[in-house]
Parts: structure tokens; C-alpha cells; sequence
């Protein structure tokens, strides 16, 4: 699963992408609507990557508090703009990524129901090789 994960796969086939193009791509990131290897419907019902909110959120409080810990021990320093400069910056810079990845990790961990099928994956041995 932590192949299909990292390389934004759908997760029912692990084989078709879930983005038309790269992470950090100047056209901005466009989801696909279905699968283009085994057609699952991304988007299961109208509003459903509101969830991945929460996990973006998730995602910027782990990445603060890192970066803050990190920012007091490496500097030392008692300045509040040093670590409005560190966090905003890099929050700025990780906001494609959470984009991405919490809409993958809402599809293959917290959708229930749905599950990864092998037999989707029939013809796509090379694929799924590459990815484990």
C-alpha cells in the first residue's frame, strides 16, 4: 500500500494516477475525476475532499510544532519573527504537498469501504512491480 501511497495511485487498481500532473507543476495540481486504469469515481459524492481538511490540518500542526522545536534548537532564538519567517515559509512551501497527500491518504485509509482489488490489476504486472 505505502508504494501506491507515495506515488498518488488510485487505491482500488494501485495503478492509474490520481493527478493529471506533477506536485509542484506551475499549472497547479488537477485531479482526475475517475481512474483512467480501472474507472473508479474519485470523488464519491459532492463535498467529499472536505474530509481531507482534517487531515491537512493534521498534517500543519505536525509540520508548526516540528519546525518550531527544530527553529528553537538550531537558533536559540527568543525573536518571534525568526519563527513566523521559519514556519510561514515553510508552510508556504509544503502547501502543494498536504494539498496532494491528504486527499490520497483520506482515498486509501479513511474511505471505508473500499478496498484494494488485485484482479484490477491484471495486465499491469510491470506497474505494480515497479511500485513495490
Amino acid at each position: 500500500m505505502w508504494p501506491a501511497i507515495v506515488n498518488a495511485k488510485c487505491p482500488k487498481c494501485w495503478v492509474g494516477n490520481i493527478y493529471a500532473n506533477p506536485m509542484y507543476s506551475l499549472s497547479g495540481q488537477k485531479m482526475l475525476t475517475n481512474c483512467p486504469h480501472c474507472g473508479m469515481t474519485y470523488e464519491r459524492e459532492p463535498g467529499y475532499f472536505y474530509g481531507a481538511m482534517y487531515v491537512s490540518y493534521a498534517f500543519i500542526v505536525a509540520e508548526l510544532v516540528t519546525l518550531a522545536i527544530g527553529t528553537s534548537i538550531l537558533t536559540g532564538s527568543d525573536n518571534p519573527w525568526v519563527y513566523t519567517a521559519v514556519l510561514l515559509g515553510v508552510v508556504g512551501i509544503l502547501a502543494p504537498f498536504n494539498l496532494r497527500y491528504s486527499r490520497v491518504i483520506l482515498l486509501h485509509w479513511l474511505t471505508p469501504g473500499l478496498h484494494y482489488h488485485p484482479e484490477l490489476s491484471k495486465g499491469s504486472e510491470t506497474i505494480i512491480s515497479n511500485l513495490r
